[in-house]
């Protein structure tokens, strides 16, 4: 054997780890680990906003534009930090070994690093720009997402309960950056909306995993499949009712709108939600993204609820 193929051979190849990234790549890799196609989860900053007719004045926009950057800016520092303590076994799984920092695009200094300052910087900005409620919220969202990466990701139940926490906190920032009131059923309909599809998106892969050892996250062989399905379930309902009783509640201001628009919008949010389910109970719920924004039906519902919704805000 040359000293050329001694040189090429896969043992010795795989003991010198992977190759150092050229800083193009590097870039790219960075950009990879904070996870773009999940950004879309931080629109949720918006939402209590829209609830209270306040979303289109310019101030409303570039305040609602900056926390959303932040938002986006904490998720990423939470992704590289994360992606960076689990490189190594990552390197085993048959999927999670093609990302940046596991790859070796990305070196896990970097990533430590780029996480640091991000997680640093987001809070720091929010201090400085924003309401002092919403550097808090931030620095506890990083805080609790932390936890999650190096422990609580391993508790049953604690897990669902601080993934759908991330989910109504960025619902409720865009309140707070406002100093808008947030409405109890607002609370309510957002966190039970969230653990729906966050429990749902757990029964999809544990129904998906079933009888592949070690095809996804290790906590899902502590679940059962009718667990998560009476989780699901359970939230759908909360969430619906939630809506319900928002929308009842005229809250003392006379109704002079052609229609009772925030009554009727009940309609589409109950089968946006059984649309939805459907997806779950399938099993096929396991990116929500993806089933929002390929299933024709659901996003043409979510229009008309988008629209009813805009509707009974402007009392039109």
């Amino acid at each position: 054997m040359t000293d050329t193929a001694l040189l090429r051979h896969p043992a010795r190849e795989q003991q010198r780890g992977p190759a150092p990234s050229r800083p193009k790549g590097l870039l790219a890799g960075l950009l990879r680990t904070a996870r773009p196609r999940q950004w879309v989860k931080n629109v949720l900053v918006v939402a209590a906003p829209a609830a209270a007719g306040e979303l289109f004045s310019p101030h409303s926009l570039l305040r609602l534009a900056l926390v959303f950057v932040l938002f986006t800016a904490c998720a990423a520092a939470v992704y590289l930090v994360n992606d960076a303590r689990d490189a190594v076994a990552d390197r085993a799984h048959p999927v999670k070994r093609h990302r940046p920092v596991a790859a070796g695009q990305v070196p896990v200094a970097v990533a430590y690093a780029a996480g640091g300052v991000l997680g640093v910087l987001a809070p720091a900005v929010a201090a400085w720009l924003c309401p002092p409620a919403v550097a808090a919220l931030l620095t506890a969202y990083l805080v609790m997402q932390l936890a999650y990466c190096v422990s609580l990701k391993h508790v049953l139940v604690v897990d669902l309960a601080v993934v759908t926490t991330g989910f109504l906190m960025r619902a409720m920032t865009g309140g707070l950056a406002l100093g808008i009131p947030l409405s109890r059923w607002f609370l309510i309909t957002t966190g039970f909306g969230a653990l729906f599809m966050v429990s749902a998106k757990r029964y999809s892969e544990a129904v998906q995993m079933a009888g592949k050892e070690g095809a996804t996250r290790a906590l899902l062989t502590e679940y059962t499949t009718g667990y998560l399905r009476f989780v699901w379930q359970l939230a759908a309902g909360v969430a619906v009712l939630g809506y319900c009783l928002w929308a009842m509640e005229e809250g003392g201001v006379p109704h002079t709108s052609v229609l009772p628009w925030r009554q009727l919008s009940m309609v589409a949010f109950i089968l946006a939600v059984l649309r939805y389910a459907v997806f779950a109970d399938r099993g096929t719920a396991g990116e929500p993204e993806d089933v929002v924004l390929r299933d024709r039906p659901l996003a043409l519902i979510g229009v008309v609820w988008v629209a009813m919704y805009g509707l009974a805000v402007a009392n039109w």
